[in-house]
């Protein structure tokens, strides 16, 4: 199986890539939209800030492939974040997938939302052999609200949607590469059940 993770210089591309590993699958780390395109499963992570994540990007031509790919793709974190339409982390236009906008946390408790947190409400084959209210590990001050697309909710302070699913897009706001078991599982049932 060809596995692409999206390399485009904003993300946790090694520790996604040694994750898969342990797990007894390679996959190859590129920005190049033919092999892209080419990829049985692609896995989009990213970390840092929206805007300049959207910069890079479009400087390799990657805001106008994603959003065209029909083979299941994974967004971790940013890149779930870069995959909805609007983010108010400085104001930034991402790429349309899913027609929600993310915000920035407006609660008391501390920001950015650093640790470990439950999901539940799982739906959808990527949460298949996941228990209901498994700790996940989190790094984020912003959010994508509950919607139609959640398909695994977490509350801190505000509910929001953990992961979400529109068609062969998939995203997780935690980092499935850092979440235990239930991560490996996540990211097996990604590579084998979809």
């Amino acid at each position: 199986m060809n596995i692409v993770i999206i390399d485009y210089g904003a993300g946790n591309v090694k520790s996604v890539q040694f994750a898969l590993e342990r797990l007894g699958f390679s996959a190859t780390c590129s920005k190049d939209p033919k092999e892209i395109m080419e990829a049985d499963k692609v896995i989009f992570p990213g970390v840092g800030e929206a805007q300049s994540a959207m910069k890079e990007l479009k400087k390799f031509g990657l805001d106008r492939v994603i959003p065209g790919l029909k083979q299941p793709v994974l967004g971790i974190c940013l890149g779930m974040q870069l995959m909805c339409r609007f983010s108010e982390e400085n104001n930034t236009d991402c790429l349309g997938i899913f027609p929600v906008d993310v915000l920035k946390f407006k609660v008391d408790f501390k920001i950015p939302h650093i640790g470990w947190n439950q999901i539940f409400d799982l739906k959808s084959h990527l949460c298949d052999r996941v228990n209901e209210n498994s700790y996940v590990y989190y790094v984020h001050s912003y959010y994508v609200p509950d919607s139609k697309y959640a398909i695994a909710k977490t509350d801190y302070g505000v509910l929001f949607s953990g992961a979400i699913q529109k068609d062969n897009f998939y995203a997780c706001q935690f980092h499935p590469e850092k979440s235990g078991d239930a991560g490996e599982q996540i990211l097996k049932n990604f590579i084998k059940a979809i």
